[in-house]
């Protein structure tokens, strides 16, 4: 069992982040349904704190659901679609970019629908003179993103999906469609968020392959963030002791020399005017040993 816990932790560290943005959307959807079912709670309000309200008073409370409400799905279907579409589309990107750009594009999608979602639902009468404001969830605005950004780059490049190869903008005017139609029809808000996610990869592709990066404030705050949070290696402190037996003798060594130079000096002068023959013997003695030092 520990061995089959740690092959696991191994094969999640190592694998795509696709993989592991996957892995972590089904391991919440998981946990919220158990903790609901185990401790009797409804689903709704397990999860009512990290869920994208409508409401702006409510939204001002818990600003962070702009970003965890995509991590949060309603049922099976609503996370195996969005789950699907990620696992297909998501390589695609990791095959052009950097895994950065992906998780970029992920959440600048969802923080884009999500947006859209709560601007709809404050200004068309439609929405504002419903009285149950329902909240948003799941990961297809993010998704949304994803798959728009590649039909936009890369329109030609095929995919295939269950028997068939369809080309990239195909499979893009038919979401997009879909998502158009089925805004007065159902789940209006969802739809919504999804055309946020997609504006936004079509804004973020036509961007890139002009040269600019529309995301780079984006990289900027997490590469700020991370560095925030990041531990300090501690650089060991040195600390100098003066030896002061030491220092005396340098000092004392130092006047010596001093004074011995200037005796050579003096010595020297003396046999310039007087010749050597005039030195005395301690002289001739103190100039020779200085000449073998």
């Amino acid at each position: 069992m520990r061995m089959n816990a740690q092959t696991l932790i191994y094969k999640y560290k190592s694998a795509s982040i696709v993989v592991k943005v996957i892995v972590i959307n089904i391991t919440v959807f998981l946990l919220v349904n158990l903790g609901a079912f185990l401790f009797d709670i409804p689903q709704s309000k397990l999860i009512t704190w990290f869920v994208l309200p409508s409401n702006l008073n409510e939204l001002v409370l818990q600003p962070w659901g702009i970003l965890t409400y995509s991590f949060l799905h309603s049922g099976l279907s609503h996370i195996l679609w969005n789950m699907l579409f990620l696992y297909w589309f998501g390589p695609m990107v990791l095959n052009l970019f950097k895994t950065k750009r992906f998780l970029t594009l992920y959440f600048l999608s969802a923080i884009c629908g999500g947006i859209l979602f709560v601007l709809s639902y404050n200004v068309f009468p439609v929405f504002t003179k419903s009285l149950s404001m329902k909240p948003l969830i799941g990961a297809s605005a993010a998704v949304r993103g994803i798959m728009i950004f590649m039909a936009t780059y890369s329109p030609y490049s095929e995919i295939r999906l269950f028997f068939f190869r369809i080309k990239l903008w195909h499979i893009a005017t038919f979401v997009i469609l879909m998502d158009l139609i089925q805004i007065p029809i159902s789940n209006a808000g969802g739809n919504i968020a999804h055309l946020g996610g997609a504006i936004f990869g079509y804004m973020y592709a036509v961007q890139l392959q002009k040269g600019r990066d529309i995301g780079a404030w984006w990289d900027k705050s997490m590469d700020f963030l991370i560095r925030l949070f990041q531990t300090k290696p501690k650089t060991p402190f040195k600390k100098i002791y003066k030896n002061k037996k030491q220092t005396r003798t340098t000092t004392t060594q130092f006047e010596n020399v001093h004074n011995d130079q200037q005796k050579i000096d003096s010595i020297l002068e003396k046999i310039s005017k007087s010749g050597y023959d005039s030195l005395t013997k301690a002289e001739k003695e103190f100039l020779f040993k200085s000449g073998n030092k």
